[in-house]
């Protein structure tokens, strides 16, 4: 009877009808999920030892090769090139990054923890994309900078040629390349959902493309094939974007920048569409 008549009781009812937190309960939008993403982003230690690695590559590498060079060694290739030796191996970084940003959160089963406090899971992955974007565009463009401006500072002279503001706009599209190739590796791992499987997916389309292309130039009913594959690869894009010469194996040029970058842009859009529309059906 006591327990019947307080769970009945005026005061019960009222607590229970007319509760408002005192807490601030906001409409949750993309602002909150950028905030939480970035606080995942910073607070790994995954993220200090892989852009940790791109800066030691790119920056030590180049500053090295700047400092192995002189003023003469510029008429031909953009101040900027000394860090594409850095970058070679750098950017393996960004993209085992990408894969983690999310195959981590899956391995570890946090993934369930995040989509229980924001249902919305297109503005979950939106919310990866935009952060992980935004850092690994700003510390490549850093430290391909630094190098840059390195080899201007010790190297600028009469000896060296002219340079213009294009082999800087080259270099920027360089760091978009590299930045793209992570968005895609997280892309992947969207779709993969575990690091091991993605990161080696990654790895096997930026370095097994130049090596398919050698073979098959070697047999004649597919040397075209071949010659297009060793031109649209990751490794000639970035040589290319950071002004290094380069003829290709037939001695015909190479495709254009643009070109380089548009394929990536396409295959990037498609994998970022494909993980889209996983993420959103697919059980975690």
């Amino acid at each position: 009877m006591t327990a019947t008549a307080d769970a009945t009781s005026p005061a019960s009812a009222g607590r229970a009808d007319g509760y408002s937190s005192p807490l601030p309960t906001p409409r949750p939008h993309l602002g909150h999920a950028l905030a939480s993403e970035w606080t995942k982003l910073t607070s790994v230690r995954s993220t200090v030892w892989t852009l940790g690695s791109l800066v030691a590559l790119v920056v030590g590498i180049g500053v090295l090769a700047v400092l192995q060079t002189d003023s003469g060694d510029y008429k031909s290739i953009p101040f900027v090139a000394p860090a594409l030796f850095g970058m070679m191996v750098g950017h393996l970084a960004v993209i085992v990054l990408g894969v983690l940003t999310i195959t981590s959160e899956y391995g570890t089963g946090l993934i369930r923890t995040t989509f229980t406090a924001s249902p919305d899971r297109l503005r979950v992955l939106t919310a990866k994309y935009l952060v992980f974007g935004t850092v690994a565009f700003g510390v490549t463009l850093g430290s391909v900078g630094f190098v840059g401006i390195a080899a201007a500072l010790l190297h600028s002279g009469p000896d060296a040629g002219h340079h213009g503001g294009g082999e800087w706009l080259g270099a920027l599209g360089g760091c978009l390349y590299v930045t793209l190739l992570g968005v895609l590796a997280l892309a992947v791992g969207a779709l993969v959902r575990h690091s091991a499987g993605a990161i080696a997916v990654m790895l096997g389309l930026v370095t097994m493309p130049p090596v398919l292309g050698m073979i098959l130039t070697t047999w004649p009913v597919s040397r075209g094939l071949g010659l297009a594959v060793v031109r649209y690869n990751a490794p000639v894009g970035l040589i290319q974007l950071f002004g290094v010469p380069n003829s290709g194996m037939d001695g015909s040029p190479n495709p254009s920048d643009l070109a380089q970058l548009g394929l990536l842009v396409l295959v990037t859009a498609l994998a970022v569409t494909a993980s889209y529309a996983v993420v959103r059906r697919r059980d975690v």
